[in-house]
């Protein structure tokens, strides 16, 4: 390329353009790069080529530019850039080449001049003159073509490139990543579009850019912040209850540190507008989605309907044509006369599904909130909300005092007897309950069939441990775990830990820390990254694995521990002057507070650690695991496994294959035609007979299934499915057709 480069130099004057080709073969090739490598050298080409009269290849020009959004370029490389405006986006990314099959061509296109205006966006938020040219814009073509046909545009954000780049060893996964000079563009179009009227679509689709652009790509993080920023602020600023909504939906669903400041922001601002608290809002913000009753609705299509209606976390449509009758797919007519009702009809299930996911999790947290409602303010925003509703009938609360659940149309107690009326409201937790109690609701819900959002009558305790008496200021429970670090990393966002991750760098960093203002308190889990070795590291440098040690509690203002990442000791941070602060007694932790933060990292552990997965019967790198993986995997039951143990010694009797299966100890054994298989109750892994001899099975990681099972008392446990599904698959071993599992048998 040097060479190239030079020889365009010196026959830069000449009349006879000799290379022709062999520059338009380079820039090609450099085009099918991300970033480019020796950029002066590219541009004596480029400018060689166009002084040629020859076009920059459009490939090519994509390559330039996102290096010129992510490095120094040099002004001569700016000023060639400058001069080239066509193609208006860079080409490779499905929105944009819809967004420029739009334009026609002509210099005074309004569709380029929006594109062009939307590169305006390089500040946090517009200003008086962008928006002014922004309404213009939107005048000139008409709002509701613009509506359209930009969020078909961003609805299209994320898809697979339509030109693969080739991917350097040291560069992280660029085809998932979105085109850094494209995304000024898309955080211009979020802005636009929120100066809109209010519109379901609108808010939607902001909300979808906001969770694409926040998507994981491996050796990068998170695809492009910026551009959720601008969708956040979008939402903030549009009109309308169904922006509230996505906001309150992001709000229990982004755990990107500055997203989600920009989110709860936004939602306190709202509060602040209508005198409420932050989490009144929150609640408010749920919207009913056409639901006339808890989780019901119905919608008429001329002679055809269909029933809408809340199962678990699944919104389900049934149809029916003209006489009534119930139909497996969408009436002919539907199709043919209501296509935009039906297209806002499924949009709707989508929004539901969503926004009940984001709910139960929210709800699930809310144990360490310290929340209590008025009894009527509860019934209206959750018990007979048309879409919480669906939640909150299917959990356990107690009013004034009185633990309760809902059954045949009413609040009732244990003994049946129903509650009409009360002062305060609670979520009913099982800590400092009797165990006779909680069995007894456990068996309430068992009779009435009711399926739990999350384990609330199950739920795990933690009780304090005389080992945890001993060491009086911190827990070993849960310290010697190897985990995976990203894993670990985004299982503790979602249960609202504050956590970084680990490099492998001369850097020291705080402990993850779940912080409890409510209670004045603040948890840590000191955790230390594993290795140093290249196996050890992701391509971006950091740990794949940690190993974890204390837990421990401080007051929440206390100074903050921190310590290398490699693994040497945790010290506490101070000022000038200051002091430390010694950690908590254990003893004098609410029973609530430590029992939660324990069931959490329980959940961590239970999740991320290596001894879960089997394909680490090696010990990974070196074999130097092979001794934790084989204890855990097979070793004593976590409080959730036992958990887990209790409910298949009730659930085993009505499967299919109950003849065939046990539970006994730590295992559930089943009895195949080629060997009798021991499963785990812990990890899922599997020996089997004669010599407890181990077995891979590796489960899909899109999702497993759950088989059959009739009635759950809860939902969410992966590992139950997993357990479940190979207890299926192994009591018909001979009718395995995988070879991976055939030739371990």
């Amino acid at each position: 390329m040097r060479a190239l480069a030079l020889i365009a130099a010196v026959t830069r004057d000449l009349s006879v353009d000799v290379l022709s080709e062999l520059r338009q073969r380079q820039l090609e090739e450099e085009g099918r790069r991300y970033t480019l490598w020796g950029t002066h050298h590219m541009w004596l080409i480029a400018e060689a080529q166009l002084a040629a009269g020859r076009a920059i290849p459009p490939a090519a020009l994509a390559a330039f530019r996102r290096t010129a959004a992510r490095q120094y370029v040099g002004p001569e490389m700016t000023a060639l850039l400058s001069s080239c405006t066509d193609p208006v986006l860079n080409i490779g990314e499905e929105w944009a080449e819809r967004a420029m099959d739009r334009l026609t061509g002509a210099a005074d296109d309004p569709w380029r001049d929006l594109l062009v205006h939307a590169f305006g966006a390089t500040t946090a938020k517009p200003n008086a003159r962008w928006d002014e040219r922004a309404r213009a814009l939107i005048e000139t073509i008409g709002g509701e073509q613009v509506r359209e046909t930009v969020l078909t545009w961003l609805s299209l954000v994320g898809r697979p490139r339509t030109l693969p780049l080739e991917r350097r060893e040291y560069e992280y996964d660029v085809n998932n990543a979105l085109d850094p000079y494209n995304a000024t563009a898309l955080r211009g179009l979020a802005w636009l579009v929120s100066l809109l009227p209010p519109h379901p679509e609108v808010a939607r689709t902001l909300g979808a850019l906001v969770e694409t652009a926040l998507k994981k790509v491996s050796g990068l993080g998170p695809r492009n912040p910026k551009v959720a920023n601008a969708g956040v602020f979008a939402l903030a600023r549009s009109d309308g209850e169904s922006a509230l909504a996505e906001l309150a939906r992001l709000a229990a669903r982004v755990t990107y540190k500055n997203t989600a400041k920009l989110i709860d922001a936004a939602l306190t601002t709202q509060a602040t507008a209508r005198g409420l608290t932050r989490e009144e809002i929150a609640e408010l913000a749920v919207p009913a989605y056409g639901l006339t009753g808890v989780g019901t609705a119905r919608h008429t299509f001329g002679p055809a309907a269909a029933e809408l209606r809340v199962q678990g976390t699944k919104a389900v449509l049934t149809w029916y044509n003209a006489v009534g009758k119930a139909v497996k797919s969408v009436p002919a007519v539907v199709r043919r006369e209501h296509p935009e009702e039906l297209k806002q009809l499924k949009s709707t299930v989508r929004d539901i599904e969503k926004m009940l996911t984001a709910q139960s999790e929210r709800l699930d947290r809310q144990f360490l909130a310290r929340r209590r409602w008025a009894y009527d303010t509860w019934r209206e925003r959750y018990l007979d909300h048309p879409l919480l509703g669906t939640l909150a009938r299917r959990l356990l609360w107690t009013v004034d005092g009185t633990s309760v659940g809902f059954a045949e149309g009413e609040l009732r107690t244990l003994t049946g007897e129903p509650v009409t009326s009360g002062s305060d409201v609670e979520l009913w937790h099982p800590i400092g309950r009797e165990p006779a109690e909680v069995v007894a609701w456990r068996d309430w819900l068992e009779r009435h069939g009711i399926t739990q959002p999350f384990k609330q009558a199950h739920r795990e305790i933690y009780l304090l441990t005389d080992a945890e008496r001993a060491t009086g200021r911190y827990s070993n429970r849960f310290a010697a775990h190897i985990l995976r670090q990203h894993q670990f990393h985004a299982l503790a966002a979602v249960r609202g830990w504050r956590n970084r991750l680990r490099l492998c760098v001369d850097d020291e960093l705080p402990p993850p820390t779940r912080e409890l203002p409510e209670w004045g308190l603040r948890a840590e889990y000191w955790v230390h990254g594993d290795g140093r070795y290249p196996g050890d590291l992701a391509e971006s440098g950091s740990y794949l694995r940690l190993r974890t040690d204390q837990v421990r509690f401080y007051p929440v203002d206390a100074p903050e521990n921190q310590a290398h990442c490699d693994g040497r000791d945790y010290h506490m941070r101070l000022s000038d002057g200051g002091h430390p602060v010694e950690p908590l007694p254990l003893s004098e932790i609410p029973p609530l507070v430590l029992s939660e933060v324990l069931r959490d990292i329980d959940l961590f552990v239970g999740v991320a650690s290596i001894g879960n997965d089997p394909t680490w019967q090696d010990g990974g790198p070196e074999g130097r695991h092979r001794e934790y993986w084989t204890s855990y995997g097979f070793g004593e039951l976590n409080p959730s496994a036992e958990t887990r143990r209790a409910l298949l010694e009730r659930l085993v009797p009505r499967l299919a294959i109950a003849d065939r299966c046990t539970v006994e100890g730590r295992f559930l054994h089943v009895r195949g035609e080629r060997h009798t298989y021991k499963i785990h109750l812990g990890s899922g892994n599997i020996l089997m007979s004669p010599h407890d001899q181990y077995l891979c099975i590796v489960p899909k990681s899109s999702g497993v299934p759950t088989p059959d099972t009739g009635y759950l008392p809860f939902e969410g446990d992966r590992t139950l499915a997993v357990i479940l599904s190979k207890a299926m698959m192994l009591a018909r071993d001979t009718e395995i057709t995988d070879e991976s599992i055939l030739s371990q048998l």
